[in-house]
Formats: C-alpha cells, sequence, structure tokens
C-alpha cells in the first residue's frame, strides 16, 4: 500500500469511528427521549434548533439543514409535531413564500422537560464511549473541536 492509500485508510478508519460513537450516543438518546419524553432525537434536534433561535423560529430549510434531513422529510416532520401541538409555521412577512417554523409554549416545556434526559444521557453515552479504546481518542478530541468553532 503507498502512501496516499494509506492517507486514505486513516481518514476511512476516522470515519468508521465516527460513526461508531454517534451510533452509539444516538441510539442511547433515542431510548431515553422515548422512554422519557415521546420523542426521537430528530424531534428534539428541532425543538432544540428552535430555541436557539432569536424569536424562536428558523425557516424551513434552515429547519432541514439543522436536522440534516431532505426537505420533504422536514416537511412530514413538521407536520407531526404541529400536530402534536409542539410548534406551528407562519408565513414570513417580508417573503410571501417563505414559511418560519416557531415553537409554542407546549413545545417550548416539552423541551425544557427533555432537556435534562437529553443531557444526562449524552453524558453518560460519552463516558461509557471513553471506555472503550477505538473510541476514546475521539470522546477526548471533543472539546477540543468545541474550543475551536
Amino acid at each position: 500500500m503507498g502512501i496516499k492509500d494509506d492517507a486514505v485508510e486513516v481518514r476511512t478508519q476516522g470515519w468508521r469511528t465516527l460513526a461508531a460513537l454517534h451510533g452509539l450516543i444516538e441510539a442511547e438518546l433515542e431510548r431515553s427521549l422515548q422512554a422519557e419524553a415521546q420523542l426521537s432525537v430528530v424531534e428534539y434536534t428541532v425543538l432544540d434548533a428552535l430555541s436557539r433561535q432569536d424569536g424562536w423560529h428558523m425557516r424551513m430549510q434552515q429547519l432541514a439543514r439543522a436536522t440534516a434531513l431532505s426537505a420533504s422529510a422536514t416537511t412530514r416532520l413538521v407536520n407531526r409535531l404541529e400536530d402534536r401541538g409542539l410548534l406551528t409555521r407562519i408565513l414570513c412577512a417580508d417573503d410571501r413564500r417563505g414559511i418560519y417554523t416557531e415553537l409554542t409554549a407546549s413545545g417550548i416545556k416539552l423541551l425544557e422537560q427533555a432537556r435534562p434526559t437529553h443531557n444526562a444521557t449524552l453524558e453518560r453515552a460519552l463516558a461509557e464511549a471513553q471506555e472503550i479504546p477505538e473510541l476514546a481518542t475521539l470522546v477526548d478530541a471533543l472539546p477540543r473541536l468545541h474550543a475551536e468553532v
């Protein structure tokens, strides 16, 4: 294997490690959030993303990027959350084609109830991952990544 092939293998192994860590964390979050708040990880992500916006709303395409979903999947997700009374859609005043998605009082309340579960589960999943030699280096790097952003 040449130098170039070694570099590809290193990146590939890094990607597999990242995917393994993500899968471990997401599975734990999914179980905890479903049990405690009847929310999926992606539903929690939507509520959390909206809560971090000035005015508590986002355009649909921004929400799609925040959740890493397609436009159609985002629409289906927003429909489900709207049916549950957790968010609402409003027309953009300066662009009649634009639609904002906004948290409702019920959405804010559920997010506030779910956030401690999310945070505790994330902390526990990272601690468990820290004990897996293949994942420990990546877990160690997370605080440095945040500091550099």
